[in-house]
């Protein structure tokens, strides 16, 4: 799911504390020091955005709720403020092309599996083209950046010693290869081209690299990447949040697992999952495929 279903999930869990807290709309504000008029856009249907990371933090402490719980990343809300605390960080600035915070997390975590699920498609397995496509409006320079990132990425999960699951939805990888959605002036050369080293990729990879793909409609987890036993980092788009405590990052592998166990094509099925989407490709690049619904092997 996208940053759109993130503040939708934010938002109804935020209007669930404030019900529970007996208080109005004016008095919740007051007591987080918050103005009326800041609640009230991030209570409105219509405003797409997440509050300051501070101010999550601050509604999860005083309301005996976890960060996790806000954010979706847990079905349990009273967590207790266990949950909140200095093992919280917030690192701004993410997406930057000078970030070299993630390479770094990557190094530390030697050894270690890593649980990841991207923004979009895994970093390691884009290509040239479909990089340039996804950050050609955040400067000339990023673009460069962020293949040389991608390259590391796959130099490093090429080490005997890695360990990685990845695990996206079966629907987001469809609205790729269908040009649907952020992908809709994406050339079908390129994505054709690209489903095709993907394939190539995750075949050399296996078994140190495992990509699991779930049900979008049941399931629900926003960018982040568990670090082994270390860290955490979830992805807001232009900030990290970062948990460190052992109970944050036990809850979040967790419900990393959880997908996981509910996932609907395995790794070993990934490659024909793919090779079935691009044959829709060459079979007509101009006729528009619709969705069935349905993930492969379930009645495709």
């Amino acid at each position: 799911m996208d940053r759109r279903e993130t503040v939708e999930v934010f938002r109804k869990n935020l209007s669930e504390v404030i019900e529970r807290s007996g208080l109005s709309r004016s008095a919740f504000a007051a007591k987080l020091g918050l103005d009326r008029s800041t609640l009230s856009q991030l209570l409105a249907p219509d405003i797409q955005r997440l509050p300051r990371a501070e101010t999550i933090a601050a509604i999860a402490a005083s309301e005996q709720v976890s960060v996790d719980w806000l954010l979706g990343l847990s079905q349990e809300g009273q967590l207790g403020l266990d949950m909140v605390g200095p093992e919280l960080e917030i690192e701004p600035g993410a997406g930057s092309p000078a970030d070299e915070r993630l390479q770094r997390w990557h190094a530390e975590a030697a050894g270690y599996k890593i649980r990841y699920v991207p923004a979009t498609l895994p970093d390691l397995l884009k290509s040239e083209e479909v990089i340039d496509f996804e950050y050609r409006d955040q400067g000339s320079a990023v673009p460069q950046v962020r293949l040389q990132q991608a390259e590391e990425r796959l130099a490093y999960s090429r080490r005997p010693e890695t360990d990685m699951e990845v695990c996206t939805s079966y629907q987001s990888v469809e609205e790729f290869a269908r040009g649907e959605g952020i992908w809709r002036a994406l050339p079908v050369e390129i994505r054709r081209l690209q489903i095709g080293g993907m394939i190539r990729l995750i075949e050399e990879l296996y078994p140190t690299f495992r990509w699991f793909l779930f049900d979008g409609l049941q399931h629900y987890c926003p960018p982040m990447t568990v670090f082994g036993p270390q860290r955490v980092a979830v992805y807001f788009g232009n900030m990290y949040v970062v948990f460190n405590s052992t109970e944050h990052i036990r809850e979040m592998t967790r419900h990393f697992d959880g997908l996981i166990r509910a996932a609907v094509v395995q790794p070993t099925d990934m490659a024909a999952f793919l090779k079935s989407l691009l044959d829709e490709l060459c079979q007509d690049d101009e006729k528009p495929t619709q969705a069935s619904g349905k993930p492969w092997g379930h009645g495709r």
